[in-house]
This record gives structure tokens, sequence and C-alpha cells, in this order.
């Protein structure tokens, strides 16, 4: 399947969330202030990253993150709204490439990059599933 002729670089999501107590680095065991929790900030991003893309791929497909490369630049307070955005860089073959921002009301919170890979859902699932048997008692 050519993917290069439905997804264009450029293409863009986005994805919002608000600082909660159940996303702070304390509640979310990744350090121990009430703060937007990095971990919490990079699903964001490949959430905004998912939402650029898999609408515009036929049934039956959609995308794996493969690589995060993100810098957490500041810090977001409880009750701060934040969002993130991804952009598409590059295509090639089943390979997407995007720059990841995120932000908060008072500037750029996160940057960095992120790696995507197109798989079709029934063919991915059967292998891991397959996968998992391997390890079974």
């Amino acid at each position: 399947m050519d993917f290069e002729s439905l997804l264009k670089p450029g293409v863009r999501g986005k994805a919002e969330d608000t600082v909660t107590d159940a996303n702070t680095a304390r509640s979310f065991g990744s350090g121990g202030l009430e703060v937007y929790a990095t971990p919490c900030m990079v699903a964001l991003m490949e959430k905004a990253c998912v939402a650029a893309v898999d609408k515009l791929l036929p049934p039956g497909f959609s995308t794996v993150g493969t690589e995060l490369n993100v810098k957490h630049l500041a810090a977001s307070a409880r009750t701060m709204p934040v969002w993130a955005e991804g952009t598409l860089l590059s295509i090639d073959g089943r390979a997407l490439s995007f720059r990841v921002e995120a932000f908060d009301k008072a500037g750029k919170i996160g940057e960095g990059s992120h790696g995507r890979f197109i798989v079709e859902n029934e063919k991915f699932l059967k292998k891991a599933e397959a996968a998992n048997r391997r390890f079974e008692l």
C-alpha cells in the first residue's frame, strides 16, 4: 500500500489535558513534586501524533510508537491546561517522523522528535500474541 499518497508532510495533530493530582510527578511516581509528570507529557505528545495521522489511514491500519527524543523544558502546576502538537515531517514507507511540542498557558514546556510505524492491526496483534505465547509457562 502506498501510504505516501495518503499522508503528507505538514499534517498536524493536537491533544489536550489539564494538570490534575492524578498526572503530577508525585502521583505518577516519576518525581516528588506536584507538577505535570514527564511521562504524561510524552504520552500527550504521542497522542497528538496519533491524532495527526491515524484518521487518514485505511480501516484496519494504525500506528505504533517506535522512538522518542524529548526534552521537558518547564514545569506546569496543577489546574494548568496543557496541550501537545505533532507535525508529520517525513514518510519513508511505513516509517513516520514527527516534530513534537508541548505547551501550557505560559509557553512551551517540551519539544522533541517522535517516530511511529504504520501497522496492519490484525496482523500486528497476532504477531504480538504469538510472541507472548512463547513465554507462557
